[in-house]
C-alpha cells in the first residue's frame, strides 16, 4: 500500500502562487509515474501534470507555461509550483501515484483563486 499526504493548498488572489507537495511513503517500489489532478464543483476529475520516473512531464494544456510538476526521489515527494493562478484554476487538488498500474490517490487539497 502507497499512502499519500498532500500540503499546501489554500486561498490566493488571481495572479498570485502556491506550491502544493505529496509525499509517498508506505511500499514504496515500481513507481511509474506520479503527478496531480483536480476537480472543480460540478466537474470530472482532470489531469493538471504528470512526471514519469524517468523524469519526462505532461501538462494539460490550460496549465502550460504557469505550473511546473517536479519530485524529489529522495523524499518520495512530488511538487506542483503554481504560478499566475486564475479563478479557473479553483479546485481540489489530488495527487496521485501509478505503482504497477495501480493507482493510488491522496486525499485532496483545495485551492481556491479569487478574483
Amino acid at each position: 500500500q502507497v499512502q499519500l499526504v498532500e500540503s499546501g493548498g489554500g486561498l490566493v488572489q488571481a495572479g498570485g502562487s502556491l506550491r502544493l507537495s505529496c509525499e509517498a511513503s508506505g511500499s514504496i517500489f515500481s513507481i511509474s509515474a506520479m503527478g496531480w489532478y483536480r476537480q472543480a464543483p460540478g466537474k470530472q476529475r482532470e489531469m493538471v501534470a504528470v512526471v514519469t520516473s524517468g523524469g519526462s512531464a505532461t501538462y494539460a494544456d490550460s496549465v502550460k507555461g504557469r505550473f511546473t510538476i517536479s519530485k524529489d526521489n529522495a523524499k518520495n515527494t512530488v511538487y506542483l509550483q503554481m504560478n499566475s493562478l486564475k479563478p479557473e484554476d479553483t479546485a481540489v487538488y489530488y495527487c496521485n501515484v501509478l505503482q504497477l498500474l495501480r493507482p493510488y490517490w491522496g486525499q485532496g487539497t483545495q485551492v481556491t483563486v479569487s478574483s
